[in-house]
């Protein structure tokens, strides 16, 4: 199915999409999936993923457009040198409102992962939280690193799963209430932040985002 994503930004080098959440960065059982789609939508040959995100996850998704930006964007990545930021809902009151969780991470069961306490190859992530409506919290999360379901993970650790987010125990809701809001970075020289908010999800827009 032909789909038309919002273009947040865009470089010589490559674009930052909005993706909506329930569409995968892979091509699962679709015809076209989202790279090819991204291209067709640009009118380009081709475009590089050079990073994911979840199928549940909204947000902020940098495709390349030359194989040169794939590679450069490939050290940015395993350098840790784009900050990201996400938001994410919770209608469960945390352990502590605000810190760092450190932790390895390990292959639980049915595809969920699991913290653990040791920290030999540890997911970090810092975050705030405030509450923004009665039994409702809007959480500001910086991941430090890169792993797999790592926020979903955190929120789980906190005891304020992630609002829809079934895998880890949360209430069902109309998504999983986790969008990935801004990427900050240098790219050749020359500094880089883009933001979008959700454009999918009942609860985004009925409430105030402060923090």
């Amino acid at each position: 199915m032909k789909q038309k994503f919002t273009i947040c930004y865009r470089h010589d080098d490559f674009v930052v999409i909005n993706k909506p959440t329930g569409v995968s960065v892979h091509k699962d059982e679709e015809a076209v999936g989202l790279t090819q789609n991204i291209a067709n939508q640009l009118n380009v040959d081709k475009v590089w993923l050079v990073h994911r995100l979840d199928k549940v996850t909204s947000g902020l998704l940098i495709l390349a457009l030359n194989k040169e930006a794939a590679t450069d964007f490939f050290h940015l990545f395993s350098q840790h040198q784009i900050q990201k930021t996400y938001w994410a809902l919770s209608d469960k009151k945390p352990k502590k409102k605000q810190g760092k969780i450190i932790g390895d991470m390990e292959k639980s069961r049915n595809g969920a992962w699991k913290l653990c306490h040791t920290k030999n190859n540890p997911a970090v992530t810092q975050f705030v939280s405030q509450s923004v409506a009665p039994n409702l919290r809007h959480f500001i999360l910086f991941p430090k690193t890169g792993k797999t379901h790592q926020l979903r993970v955190a929120m789980k650790s906190l005891g304020s799963p992630i609002l829809g987010d079934t895998v880890y125990g949360a209430n069902q809701a109309d998504r999983v209430y986790l969008h990935a809001y801004q990427l900050d970075f240098h790219y050749r020289g020359q500094h880089i932040s883009i933001s979008q908010s959700p454009e999918d999800g009942d609860l985004w827009g009925g409430i105030e985002l402060t923090v």
